[in-house]
């Protein structure tokens, strides 16, 4: 099953009654899920300190991620000084993985949100404009599904060179196709619904229907397909510096970390295990999250009491 999939699918909601007074609000309803499910509050617990190392990289970070030093090269983990071991130049490699979580963090991060804004905003003109350019906006966008995402990828970096700049102008070009063609549908559904069919007979402008109707309906399934997908650009972005196609050496990031690594497998196991491993945990831990905020948020769960009567007094609003 797809990530897009996956979001869409009705979930195993829990009964309405099981809902305590304090969890009405949909953010306060995420957290109180989560808390229920030791899975997705592991995967929390650990999404949150691997951010907060990044934060705090320079008080954390026993050495210079860049401090090269050939007498310790290939050390081993559990060397004393050196924790999780040395790379091929000497290089502590804890240090290296605390300071690579700042960019490969941010790199997963900040085209996720740019894509989401951009996808947003051409899934609700699609959505709810005309047929015309609904379908000029949704056949745009089938050229890029045309294309396989990795190669569309490799295509743009190598078009504009390898740098971390460009590695998320090309995950952000792939991602903004999904999130248009999610909302888009979502958009469809939303417009049909009662409450927006009364807002537009009291004659409320499509301006205000869609800003105060529409997008709100759609935001929930967003930050979940985006929660999802921070967890695949990370390792999309270290499959590109993996190529040598994103970061450059020697700033520490966890796909270059692999990439070294790769060299030196067969006499330290541990230069490239230990980025591997931050990588899937850390994607691992978004997908666990994704699924338990798509629990929590996804609007056709029964609601508790005392949400029903929103509908309508949004209505009234107008």
């Amino acid at each position: 099953m797809s990530a897009r999939e996956s979001v869409l699918r009705p979930p195993a909601a829990l009964p309405a009654e099981e809902f305590p007074s304090s969890a009405r609000h949909p953010v306060a309803s995420a957290w109180w899920r989560i808390r229920r499910d030791p899975v997705a509050l592991a995967a929390t617990t650990a999404i949150l300190l691997v951010i907060l190392a990044a934060i705090l990289a320079p008080l954390l970070a026993p050495f210079d991620p860049t401090r090269v030093d050939p007498r310790i090269r290939l050390s081993p983990p559990g060397t004393p000084g050196h924790v999780l071991g040395t790379d091929e130049l000497g290089r502590d490699e804890l240090s290296r993985i605390i300071w690579g979580g700042r960019i490969s963090l941010f790199v997963g991060f900040a085209p996720v949100v740019l894509s989401s804004v951009i996808g947003v905003g051409l899934g609700l003109i699609a959505g709810y404009s005309s047929r015309g350019v609904d379908a000029l906006i949704t056949r745009s966008l089938d050229v890029l599904f045309a294309f396989p995402a990795v190669l569309l990828a490799l295509t743009i970096v190598s078009a504009l060179g390898p740098s971390i700049f460009n590695a998320m102008l090309a995950i952000t070009v792939v991602a903004v196709p999904s999130f248009a063609r999610l909302v888009r549908s979502l958009v469809f559904r939303v417009r049909t619904m009662p409450y927006v069919e009364a807002a537009r007979a009291l004659g409320s402008p499509d301006s205000a229907i869609v800003f105060r109707h529409v997008l709100p309906n759609t935001i929930s399934p967003v930050i979940v397909y985006g929660t999802l997908e921070t967890g695949r650009t990370i390792v999309f972005a270290a499959a590109l510096s993996f190529l040598g196609l994103g970061v450059q050496p020697p700033t520490p990031e966890w796909g270059a970390m692999l990439s070294e690594g790769r060299n030196v497998l067969a006499v330290a196991w541990h230069v490239a295990t230990v980025p591997r491993l931050v990588i899937f945990l850390v994607s691992l831990s978004f997908n666990v999250v994704g699924d338990a905020l798509r629990d929590a948020l996804d609007p056709r769960q029964p609601m508790s009491k005392g949400q029903a009567p929103r509908v309508a007094a949004a209505v009234r609003s107008d």
